[in-house]
């Protein structure tokens, strides 16, 4: 036996022929956020092949769902491509026009941030607005115009690329959704869940749910996945004013009352809701394409389908597809949306 030079290949480490950058950041608008979550950040840029310094090319950034970290864009499921792997075929083709796209970090300790400014979590639209997306310009030969900025991502990530654009405009100019957190009356099909497990489990604390959660050796999804997606939306969306890093729930965490007040923060974060608000924002994009899986357990087919109406009802074009699939296992749908982004971006 001997050692040979360069990756073992498939269905181990595929050579990639685009160029993959891992970075390391540091954000200002991150350091002291209200959970004491890290400051510094790995950012990932992938330039396709045929990128040179000579030209300018248009940017897609693809955001993660709830829980993600960038470095669950380098792993393996059995007998598929990486992330990354799918993304280099995409553009290895030549079917598609070069591009560069950016991998962006928004973890927080609860989870996630939904890609927008909270006072629980931090200032997590502004990271992505204002911060990295200037980063990369100045580093990168990118188009440095919004008509030439795609934002794309699946389930919280779909969601951050639905409302991003809305709210800020200036910056992405298309928008690429799998699955994305949309009709919040789906949410509380996860209120009850939530309680029953607070009292039943958590001595009806979300205090004790938090320590044991933090001490628990592994993550237990069907034990702790619900109160903490519940909590971490509620962070996200109704952030306590009096007590930075908490948040308020929008039911009785004894009954699951709602409370509509605090129910009624969260439907002003509802895409579906903002869109009749938001119409300019959403006819000014190049390009809007929606997906989801039919069987969805989380019922985000029923989002994006509601989210299309809202669009139909603006008069804005889009590109809508339900599929035979659930929530997860979606990573090979990627490509084809990263595509139609591209295309309509590319000068």
């Amino acid at each position: 036996m001997k050692e040979i030079e360069g990756v073992a290949g498939p269905p181990w480490e595929r050579e990639l022929r685009g160029r993959f950058d891992s970075l390391v950041v540091e954000s200002e608008v991150l350091a002291g956020n209200p959970l004491g979550d890290p400051a510094t950040r790995p950012l990932y840029v992938y330039v396709a092949p045929g990128v040179t310094d000579d030209d300018s090319y248009p940017t897609v950034y693809l955001i993660q769902g709830m829980t993600g970290q960038l470095d669950m864009w380098l792993a393996r499921s059995a007998f598929e491509p990486t992330v990354i792997e799918r993304v280099d075929e995409l553009f290895a083709t030549g079917e598609c026009p070069p591009a560069i796209v950016v991998f962006v970090d928004a973890w927080t300790s609860y989870g996630g941030s939904q890609f927008i400014n909270s006072t629980s979590t931090g200032r997590y639209m502004d990271y992505l607005c204002d911060e990295v997306v200037p980063f990369v310009d100045e580093r990168y030969p990118t188009i440095a115009s919004r008509d030439h900025r795609g934002l794309t991502g699946k389930s919280s990530g779909g969601y951050g690329a639905m409302v991003v654009p809305m709210l800020r405009p200036d910056v992405f100019g298309a928008l690429a959704s799998h699955a994305g957190d949309a009709l919040f009356e789906v949410y509380q099909s996860e209120f009850p869940i939530t309680v029953r497990a607070l009292r039943d489990k958590f001595e009806g604390s979300f205090d004790v749910f938090f320590e044991r959660f933090r001490a628990a050796p592994r993550l237990d999804f069907e034990l702790y996945g619900t109160p903490l997606n519940t909590y971490a939306m509620a962070a996200c969306y109704s952030p306590d004013p009096d007590n930075p890093g908490k948040a308020l729930l929008p039911f009785d965490i004894e009954t699951g009352r709602l409370d509509y007040d605090i129910w009624q923060r969260w439907l002003e974060w509802d895409p579906v809701r903002m869109a009749p608000k938001r119409a300019d924002a959403l006819k000014s994009m190049k390009c809007i394409y929606l997906d989801a899986g039919k069987g969805d357990e989380y019922f985000l087919d029923l989002g994006a389908k509601a989210f299309a109406k809202e669009l139909d009802t603006l008069g804005v074009d889009y590109t809508f597809e339900l599929f035979d699939g659930k929530h997860g296992g979606l990573q090979y749908r990627y490509p084809g949306a990263m595509k139609e982004l591209v295309e309509a971006l590319a000068p």
